[in-house]
């Protein structure tokens, strides 16, 4: 039996979806640009679009359509209320790897003093350096889903002793990987504490002058989930008493960040404006995670990605 063609309402223009075509083919695309009428008598039980949606979103969906799939990692810009029911997905995890491998960097430049420990100009002294070690040293992850586990398997390489906080009590996703019962429990151990929750109404400041005056005196703050989650006034009080040695910020509130801003000139922050998930086929990965979904629809399995709309995630 000949198979009918699944329609797609996209968002996204046609040059971005061949990938998906010569994995999933017997797609019809329907493209409506965000902000575009949408035509009439035009329906579909698909839609795949940006993470901030459009403003034409509640009229596509009422279009037929039963599953929608934003191939943001988050959903914190998404207009959950336009999803009223229906299936919704994202591409969870495409991103984990750079972001981790970011996180790591971070790392290691805060341990190693880098920039600070290059030579531009002979030094008072050669073969001598205050440097500080990774080996040993606590790392304290603030959620550990996919991002969490990729930064533990990498810190763990390390010989870091590595412990994750998380909203529900489950299990440990990485050997090696403790649980703790409260944010509290990591706040006073942690050297390095990433943030890596997702942006909710729950995680809002959670990083706020309460728990920055319980954190270990020096930790070293990474934060590359969202700037929602931490209170940048508290960050800076930490900051200029020392409680905070560093911030390695790859998110910030707001996004962008304005000219003259505090974060660009603090000489205990270093700032990237959104980029740690930047890597050679980092769009193609966040496509794949589409197409295994589309897959999977046709053949009535489970979707990966499944968003929480109450939860927010």
């Amino acid at each position: 039996m000949k198979r009918e063609k699944l329609r797609v309402f996209t968002h996204l223009p046609a040059r971005a979806l061949g990938r998906i075509d010569a994995r999933v083919p017997g797609v019809e695309w329907l493209h409506v640009p965000p902000d575009a009428e949408v035509p009439d008598g035009e329906s579909a039980e698909v839609l795949l679009t940006f993470g901030f949606g459009g403003p034409n979103l509640p009229e596509l969906v009422e279009r037929g359509v039963r599953w929608i799939h934003t191939i943001g990692t988050g959903v914190d810009r998404f207009p959950l209320d336009a999803v009223a029911g229906r299936l919704l997905t994202c591409s969870r995890g495409a991103s984990a790897v750079p972001i981790a491998e970011w996180v790591m960097a971070m790392v290691l430049a805060h341990a190693k003093r880098l920039p600070e420990a290059w030579a531009s100009a002979p030094p008072e002294r050669w073969n001598f350096a205050d440097l500080d070690a990774v080996e040993g040293r606590a790392l304290g992850l603030v959620g550990i889903g996919s991002i969490g586990t990729a930064v533990a398997e990498r810190a763990l390489a390390f010989a870091m002793e590595v412990r994750a906080f998380r909203r529900r009590r489950l299990w440990s996703p990485v050997p090696g990987v403790a649980l703790v019962e409260a944010l509290d429990d990591l706040l006073g151990w942690a050297d390095h504490l990433v943030l890596c929750a997702p942006a909710t109404p729950a995680t809002r400041h959670l990083l706020g002058r309460a728990a920055l005056a319980r954190v270990k005196p020096g930790v070293h703050v990474v934060n590359i989930a969202r700037g929602s989650l931490v209170d940048q006034d508290a960050l800076r009080e930490a900051l200029d008493d020392g409680r905070v040695a560093r911030a390695s910020l790859d998110v910030c509130e707001p996004e962008p960040l304005p000219a003259g801003h505090w974060l660009y000139a603090h000489p205990r922050v270093r700032l990237s404006p959104h980029v740690s998930w930047a890597a050679p086929g980092s769009f193609e990965r966040l496509l794949d995670g589409f197409a295994e979904n589309l897959e999977r629809w046709r053949r009535g399995e489970p979707l990966e990605g499944v968003v929480d709309v109450e939860a927010g995630y």
